[in-house]
């Protein structure tokens, strides 16, 4: 039969979820139509059967693709075709990927590649992040890849006080938190997202109840396992040599100790390389001794060593003595350092330095032009504020040139970016586009919250007025069966050797941004409660010392700024103030050196850096469309001089009559004995009549004398 479809559904957060199995893409090893209201997800699983030989690490590859067709929409631009992923893309796939990594089994190194691609999508339907996650979760469960599930996904949202699972994009624009939530039935794996300043508790009963949902997925992946799943193959685990590493231990602990003592991770670098050495020359002199051959590839076993000797102590170090590396206590930050306004020509910088992580961040504030534009299956968007982050490889000490952007300094900057992006002024206090720029520096342990405290400083410094300053940190976790400790403001090595990294951002009233990913099959939400609590602890530190330098955005911009100054036209005149072709909108700002943006509503925002000129420009374009006001004075340009008066500019374009008898106190015979044509006057506008014609006085100002021959 060559349809062998089954179907399988849950309630999950009042829609119904559809997950389908055996009509599509069967020789892949697994394959799964995730339905929801109008969208469809087909995920698929591919897993090698043998271990590439030259690999050490896990390969495991997760592709999410958006079909514009999905949507029944055409791509923008020259290309029609969806190639390169977006930004958008790159995210969702590394939110897939992380949670799912620490189950599989340790030593299982096939490759491993998971495609989820959005087939169809509905507004407001179902999240096809979201169905991609349960998709990617049911392929392992029903597959013969080793996996140690199950596992689900869910988002969660707070919406007029209530916690809502799998919100619409249209009811998360009115929600106080986004949230992606991973987890098996026993523990949660991973959380990102981002909140409007929301307590630790209120986090964490988001987390529980997103927690608690995929627990009722997981019981449908049981069942779809018992009913349509294989059996699990059997491999043969990549593991560590298990003689070789116990007579390691014992003959290299010492060495090990001294490299763990060492502060600075250069140093500690160049001694853990020299330390390599030695085992690699041990091993070779006494191959027998650790049951290897002369065959043996020894820089490569050294390599495996070394980790596993550092790996070991450095746990049992900070497990039963509260010893970090360089014998720093598990709630100590490192010493900071803040400095602004660094680069004389930036309009706001900063430089964050925190023990060995140091990000320079500049901010640009600008109007329209700098809108970054997106386009998706869900529509074209503008992004009035975005971050930036790169992070070149002179940062962590490395010889190497810069070749772009990677996934890694996406999702960072996207992490910094959610944390400030919710202290933010809204649009209608503050109608500019803003990017921030961070450099990272120097590199060890958290440069992606080191950029979210830099580019607190850095917005402050440029003259935003944030709802108040934001500053991040990272917390580790190390655990042994029930024994655990929770670091924080982890170093690059503890990252590397230890079992969670979590980073958590926010003002000193709350949580902007979170993200945490395990490395092993996940945490309770005690441990949870209480890393949310240790880091709430340390963000308050770090904020204090923020505060040292700055604490408030300063009053008004730098000079070179652009400013940005708004008025408001009947909509009915947006047609005249832009002129034929634009001629009129146009001709205003090559005049005045300005930026002029005409919104739908009638709101004219006009961005310059010379405030004056705005002021000019807003005065004349309002009198262009509503005349000259009864009473005021202008200083206008005699454009054509006659027998009975002269006709005076008092803006380009609109000019009204000053009569001889507004000339001087004196009789007038000849307007020509008073005034020249491109003389510049004050004039008074007297009346406008019914006909619009405009007719002014010098005299009433200051009446003119005759011109000396």
């Amino acid at each position: 039969m060559i349809n062998n479809k089954k179907e399988f559904r849950i309630n999950y957060g009042g829609k119904e979820v559809t997950v389908e199995t055996g009509r599509f893409a069967k020789q892949a090893d697994a394959a799964v139509m995730v339905s929801c209201e109008g969208t469809q997800v087909l995920v698929t699983l591919g897993c090698a059967r043998d271990v590439n030989d030259a690999l050490d690490f896990f390969p495991l590859l997760v592709d999410y693709k958006e079909k514009f067709y999905a949507a029944g929409k055409f791509l923008g631009g020259f290309m029609k075709r969806e190639s390169r992923p977006s930004n958008a893309e790159i995210l969702i796939m590394r939110l897939i990927d992380r949670p799912l990594r620490p189950l599989f089994p340790e030593g299982f190194l096939n490759e491993t590649v998971i495609t989820a691609q959005v087939f169809s999508i509905k507004a407001n339907g179902g999240d096809p992040e979201v169905l991609a996650g349960l998709g990617a979760a049911a392929c392992l469960a029903i597959s013969d890849v080793p996996f140690n599930g199950p596992m689900g996904y869910s988002k969660v949202g707070k919406i007029d006080g209530k916690l809502v699972l799998n919100p619409t994009k249209e009811q998360f624009k009115t929600s106080e938190l986004e949230l992606l939530v991973a987890g098996s039935k026993e523990a949660i794996l991973m959380v990102e997202g981002e909140a409007n300043t929301v307590s630790e508790a209120d986090m964490l009963e988001a987390i529980v109840f997103g927690h608690t949902n995929i627990k009722e997925y997981c019981g449908l992946l049981d069942q779809m396992a018992k009913e349509v799943g294989k059996k699990k193959r059997e491999f043969v685990p990549v593991n560590p040599n298990e003689a070789l590493m116990t007579a390691a231990m014992a003959d290299f602990t010492a060495d090990a100790r001294k490299v763990l003592s060492i502060d600075g991770k250069q140093d500690r670098t160049v001694a853990t390389s020299v330390f390599k050495k030695k085992i690699k020359e041990a091993l070779k002199t006494n191959f027998a001794k650790y049951g290897l051959t002369e065959t043996t590839d020894f820089g490569k076993e050294a390599a495996k060593v070394t980790d596993e000797v550092l790996y070991k102590l450095m746990r049992a170090d900070i497990l039963n003595e509260e010893k970090r590396i360089a014998g720093r206590p598990v709630t100590k930050v490192r010493a900071i350092e803040t400095e602004t306004s660094i680069l004389t020509s930036v309009h706001g910088s900063s430089l964050f330095t925190r023990g060995e992580t140091q990000v320079l961040a500049a901010v640009t504030i600008g109007g329209k032009e700098g809108e970054q534009m997106y386009d998706s299956i869900h529509g074209v968007g503008y992004d009035k504020f975005y971050l930036h982050y790169t992070m070149p490889p002179f940062s962590v000490g490395e010889a190497k040139g810069y070749r772009g952007v990677g996934r890694r300094e996406i999702g960072h900057g996207n992490l910094a970016e959610r944390a400030l992006k919710k202290a933010m002024p809204s649009q209608a206090d503050f109608p500019y586009t803003v990017r921030v720029a961070c450099e990272v520096l120097e590199s060890n342990g958290s440069s992606s919250m080191g950029s979210v405290c830099s580019g607190s400083m850095a917005l402050m410094d440029a003259g935003v007025p944030l709802k108040s300053p934001v500053a991040g940190i990272a917390m580790g976790l190390i655990k042994e069966g029930d024994k655990y400790k929770i670091l924080t403001d982890i170093l690059g090595d503890e990252d590397h050797l230890g079992d969670m990294d979590f980073k958590l951002a926010g003002t000193a009233d709350g949580i902007t941004a979170i993200q945490m990913d395990m490395k092993i099959a996940g945490i309770s939400e005690e441990i949870f409660q209480k890393a949310l609590a240790q880091a709430k602890e340390a963000r308050l530190h770090i904020l204090g010392e923020m505060a040292k330098t700055i604490s408030t955005g300063r009053t008004g911009f730098k000079a070179g700024v652009p400013q940005i100054k708004m008025f408001k036209i009947a909509p009915d005149k947006i047609g005249a103030l832009i002129g034929p072709g634009g001629k009129n909108i146009k001709a205003l700002q090559e005049s005045f050196k300005v930026t002029m943006d005409v919104q739908e509503d009638g709101t004219v925002k006009v961005l310059g850096v010379d405030v004056a000129k705005i002021d000019e420009v807003i005065s004349l374009a309002e009198m262009q469309l509503n005349g000259p006001k009864i009473g005021a004075v202008y200083k206008g340009t005699v454009v054509t001089i006659k027998e009975y008066g002269a006709f005076v500019d008092i803006v380009p374009g609109l000019a009204g009559l000053v009569h001889v008898s507004e000339i001087a106190n004196e009789r007038v015979n000849d307007p020509n004995e008073y005034l020249t044509e491109g003389q510049l006057v004050d004039v008074k506008v007297m009346e406008v009549d019914r006909f619009g014609k405009i007719k002014l006085s010098i005299r009433d100002i200051a009446p003119l004398a005759k011109k000396v021959k």
